[in-house]
């Protein structure tokens, strides 16, 4: 495995060139939830204007693209740990094996695999890091886009179901509404218990 760096927009194509895949995670940071991941095969017969680092779209652009990737994409595929398996494994761990799940869940099998970020898990197939890669190949971008969308719809079917925690707002990231409702309510099955606010939290309250 390499790890790419500080690749030029020319570069990048030529590195997206054949059947690939590209694959990204959204949800490491936060206290609740799935670690989603995405893996995407593009068709280069059919192109996807407007592609980018999810982080760096609206939210209706990003549905928007979200829509058209699933429709134009050869292959599209999601992977996950819950929790428990995050608590267990750790986040790292967790984040490597859901994406070998998102690979594996693909239609068509990829020539080669590009991670965004600086390590990728043995995949049984050539596979490169690409650091920024969310922002420079598209299937990258792709990926960080389904992931994304389908994780923000997690958090919001969450918030329906405990609206007092304002999932939808923050999407389960640490933010001080967060730690707010958690001190006023306390954990919920659908928190990480190895996390420390909410390790921290059950330790202060006989683990309940």
């Amino acid at each position: 495995m390499a790890v790419l760096k500080n690749l030029t927009p020319e570069q990048a194509a030529i590195l997206s060139s054949g059947l690939v895949a590209g694959v990204d995670e959204v949800g490491r940071g936060p206290l609740i939830g799935d670690v989603v991941t995405a893996a995407v095969i593009l068709d280069p017969a059919n192109p996807i204007a407007g592609l980018n680092d999810s982080k760096k779209l609206s939210e209706k652009k990003r549905d928007a693209l979200y829509g058209e990737i699933m429709e134009k994409a050869l292959a599209v595929s999601v992977g996950r740990c819950s929790p428990a398996e995050i608590d267990e494994l750790n986040i790292l761990h967790a984040t490597m094996t859901a994406m070998q799940r998102a690979v594996a869940g693909l239609s068509i099998r990829p020539e080669k695999v590009l991670v965004d970020g600086n390590r990728t898990p043995d995949f049984g197939l050539p596979a490169d890091a690409v650091v920024k890669g969310d922002g420079l190949v598209a299937a990258i971008s792709a990926a960080s886009i389904i992931a994304k969308v389908v994780r923000d719809k997690e958090m919001e079917a969450l918030d329906a179901k405990y609206p007092q925690y304002g999932l939808a707002k923050h999407k389960g990231y640490p933010t001080k509404a967060h730690f707010e409702a958690l001190a006023e309510h306390g954990v919920l099955p659908e928190h990480r218990r190895s996390f420390r606010p909410v390790r921290e939290w059950l330790e202060q309250n006989g683990g309940v």
